[in-house]
């Protein structure tokens, strides 16, 4: 495993944990709140933005208007049903989300949601350092390498290692302020 492939690797380890914390609620409208939401749509589990055009008319209400006007309540069921605690008002036409302000105890929920989501990028990018590792030993053992080669390697992807958790750590450290922010 080279070098480069580990740190795109650990790249994307921090994307998914990006994309992961959008899913939060900070107390503003956001269409990213909706990412995880699956609609059963025909039989088969369909993002909710495959299905519905989703806009933020103004900071505390989120709009999803279907592209086929029959999936509406499959919609409003599959929004009542996931864990993002908005209810949902149908008018017929479209779905209306209401956000409202965040009590101080559902901001602390989110701020130890925020932290699980940080762990599970740290877990995934120590699990690629964790791999690297093995393949440069790999090597090492097989006489492809030497060992100090085998050391310095096992540094750099270290190093990488600490570079990207850090990253991961900036990342939680802007989600709580931003679930925090009143």
């Amino acid at each position: 495993m080279k070098l480069s492939e580990v740190e795109s690797t650990m790249q994307k380890a921090i994307e998914a944990t990006q994309r992961a914390f959008n899913t939060i609620r900070t107390g503003r409208a956001n269409t990213s709140l909706l990412d995880r939401v699956m609609v059963e749509y025909y039989g088969t589990p369909t993002g909710l933005k495959s299905l519905a055009t989703i806009n933020t008319p103004d900071a505390s209400t989120i709009t999803i208007q279907p592209f086929d006007k029959g999936s509406l309540n499959l919609i409003e069921k599959a929004i009542s049903l996931s864990d993002i605690g908005l209810t949902p008002n149908n008018d017929g036409q479209m779905i209306r989300l209401n956000v409202p302000p965040l009590t101080s105890d559902r901001r602390k929920e989110f701020v130890k949601m925020a932290g699980k989501l940080a762990e599970e990028g740290r877990i995934s990018i120590r699990n690629i350092r964790r791999d690297a590792v093995d393949s440069i030993r790999k090597d090492e053992k097989n006489s492809e390498i030497s060992q100090d080669e085998s050391r310095d390697l096992q540094d750099e992807v270290q190093k990488l290692t600490d570079k990207y958790t850090s990253r991961v750590d900036e990342l939680l450290a802007e989600k709580e302020k931003d679930i925090t922010t009143v």
